[in-house]
């Protein structure tokens, strides 16, 4: 089990990072102020490491909305392609009833470990109005339970300028298939 906390040097690192894609980025949080985001972070070690692991495997995670009724502050896996987070079945019991070929793991589990969860289908489209984002790969969405209750699970990718959601056995896997995160502060 990995420690649920970052030290202060790593702490430093990832708050440059984030601070320069929040500056980079702006069309995606028009109106938000950093230093407020900032300050949240820091009262919140344990979603600092979870936007570490989302870093690590390339999510690039960025701040796209406020929620005022909450005073959240919402990111999501911004990488252009899917994360470094693919080869995945969509949730433990469709990787256990795999009989051959199990993959690593499984989206969900993979997500709670990191603290995130996956992006509805709707908030993957609020992603995709902020950019072009899954032009080579797909990505698992949250899945209603009347689908995923038969064996389903959906995704959803950009092709031919248009967002596609589909759906597939939850006990496959492909590698261009992960999944996108989201964190909320």
């Amino acid at each position: 089990m990995k420690k649920k906390a970052l030290t202060p040097e790593q702490n430093e690192t990832l708050l440059k990072v984030l601070k320069a894609r929040f500056e980079k980025n702006i069309n995606r949080h028009k109106g938000l102020n950093w230093e407020k985001i900032q300050s949240k972070l820091e009262a919140a070690p344990e979603k600092l490491w979870s936007l570490n692991e989302m870093e690590e495997t390339e999510g690039e995670p960025d701040v796209v909305n406020y929620d005022k009724k909450t005073d959240e502050y919402i990111f999501f896996d911004c990488s252009p392609e899917s994360p470094k987070r693919r080869s995945l079945c969509y949730d433990y019991p469709a990787w256990e009833s795999r009989k051959a070929n199990k993959p690593e793991s499984n989206a969900i589990d993979k997500a709670s470990e990191m603290g995130i969860e996956l992006l509805t289908e709707e908030q993957y489209r609020q992603l995709q109005e902020l950019g072009k984002f899954d032009l080579k790969t797909s990505s698992w969405v949250k899945t209603p339970a009347h689908i995923r209750e038969l064996g389903g699970a959906i995704f959803c990718d950009r092709r031919y300028n248009t967002v596609f959601m589909y759906h597939n056995g939850a006990d496959s896997y492909y590698a261009a298939r992960g999944f996108r995160g989201v964190l909320k502060i």
